[in-house]
C-alpha cells in the first residue's frame, strides 16, 4: 500500500509541483470522473425515493423528507420548517395538505392545528437510503430465480465456449490440411458480419430443433464465436510444435495431447475469452428476448424490461434491479481484469 501511495504522489518538481504535475493530475482526475461518476450515481440513486428521483433539478445525495411521530395520530407525519410569520423558525407536522392550505401541528401541542399557506413552509430534509428499494424486489418479484438463469447460462455457455473454440484453434494451428488458410478466412470474415443478420436464420434452426422457451436454447446458439477461435488459435500458434511432436513419438493420442498439453499451456489465453464471454453472456439482451417467452426462464436483463411499462416506469426498483445485476460481472472484472492486458498482449503474434 505504501508503494502505491508513493507512485501516486510522486511528483517531477522537487520543491513545487511542475506544470506538467497538475496537467497530469488534472486528466487522470477527469479520467476517473467520466469513468466511474455515471456508477457513482447510479449506485446513490438506486437509494432514493420516487418523489426524490423526479425532482429537478436532481441532487446528488439521496435525502428524505424527516418523519417523526406526534400523539394522537396513527402514521408518522412530516416534518416542516415555517419560514414566515409569528411562527418563523418552528417545527411542524403537516397532518393534510388542501389546495394551498396545509395544516400543521406542533409536537408539543398536538391539538392545536394551524393553516398555513404551503409557500410559508419548507421540508426537513437529511440524507436517508431507501433501503426498501431492494428489499422490495425479494418481495415482489422472483429475484433468486432470474439470477439463477442468468447464472446458469452464463457458466454453461462460458464453458461449452472454451472447450469448441479451443478445439477449433488447435486443428486450425497444429494440423496441416487442404483449406485451413480459406476456414480462417471465414472466421475473420464473420467476424465482420453484425448479429442481428442472423437472427431471422438462428430463430428458425433453435425453433427446428424444439430449443425455444429453454435455457438451451439460449446457451448452445452462442457455442462458438469466431473471437474466441481467432484468440485462442493466435496464442496456440506460439507453442512449439516440437513439444507437440514429442508427446506424439511417446506414443500420446491426439485429444491427450489438446487436453493435457495444449489447453494448460493456453491457459492466459483461455482465461481471456473466459473473461470476455462471461460479460457477453451476462450482459446478453437481444437473443433471451427473442428465444424466451415465459417469465420463470427469464434472466435478470429481461427482468429488468419488465420494471419498463408503456405509461409508466418504476424507476426505483430499475435502478435497485440494475445495481444487483452490474455488481457480479463487476466483481468477475475487477478481479480478473489483469489477465485481459496480458492475455491479449501475448496473442498477437508468434
Amino acid at each position: 500500500m505504501a508503494r502505491v501511495i508513493s507512485f501516486l504522489t510522486r511528483t517531477r518538481g522537487r520543491d513545487r509541483l511542475h506544470w506538467t504535475d497538475w496537467f497530469t493530475y488534472g486528466y487522470l482526475f477527469s479520467g476517473v470522473l467520466l469513468m466511474f461518476g455515471p456508477v457513482l450515481w447510479l449506485a446513490l440513486s438506486s437509494f432514493k425515493t420516487d418523489a426524490e428521483l423526479e425532482r429537478f433539478p436532481p441532487r446528488f445525495l439521496p435525502y428524505a423528507q424527516e418523519m417523526t411521530e406526534v400523539e394522537g395520530y396513527d402514521k408518522p407525519l412530516p416534518v416542516f420548517t415555517i419560514t414566515t410569520g409569528e411562527l418563523a423558525g418552528a417545527r411542524v407536522a403537516q397532518v393534510r395538505r388542501i389546495g394551498l392550505v396545509a395544516q400543521v401541528v406542533r409536537p408539543e401541542n398536538p391539538s392545536e392545528v394551524i393553516k398555513i399557506s404551503i409557500k410559508d413552509r419548507q421540508a426537513v430534509e437529511s440524507v436517508s437510503l431507501a433501503t426498501k428499494n431492494y428489499t422490495e424486489l425479494f418481495e415482489r418479484f422472483n429475484f433468486m430465480r432470474f439470477l439463477w438463469n442468468s447464472t446458469f447460462i452464463t457458466v454453461m455457455a462460458t464453458l461449452i465456449m472454451l472447450l469448441v473454440n479451443s478445439m477449433a484453434a488447435f486443428a486450425l494451428s497444429k494440423y496441416e490440411f487442404r483449406g485451413r488458410g480459406t476456414v480462417m478466412a471465414l472466421v475473420i470474415g464473420v467476424l465482420m458480419v453484425p448479429q442481428t443478420v442472423v437472427l431471422v436464420p438462428l430463430f428458425l434452426v433453435t425453433r427446428e430443433l424444439g430449443m425455444l422457451d429453454s435455457l438451451w436454447g439460449v446457451i448452445i446458439p452462442g457455442a462458438a464465436t469466431p473471437t474466441g477461435v481467432f484468440l485462442l488459435r493466435q496464442y496456440m500458434l506460439t507453442i512449439p510444435d516440437e513439444i507437440i511432436d514429442a508427446a506424439r513419438m511417446d506414443k500420446a493420442s491426439e485429444w491427450k495431447i489438446y487436453w493435457r498439453i495444449v489447453l494448460p499451456l493456453s491457459a492466459p489465453a483461455l482465461a481471456v475469452l473466459a473473461i470476455l464471454a462471461i460479460m457477453w453472456r451476462w450482459n446478453d439482451f437481444l437473443w433471451p428476448l427473442i428465444a424466451l417467452s415465459r417469465p420463470e426462464k427469464f434472466t435478470l436483463q429481461l427482468a429488468l424490461n419488465s420494471f419498463q411499462g408503456e405509461m409508466d416506469t418504476n424507476w426505483s426498483s430499475l435502478l435497485a434491479m440494475t445495481v444487483l445485476t452490474l455488481l457480479p460481472i463487476a466483481l468477475v472484472f475487477a478481479f480478473l481484469q489483469k489477465y485481459i492486458a496480458t492475455g491479449i498482449a501475448s496473442t498477437g503474434g508468434k
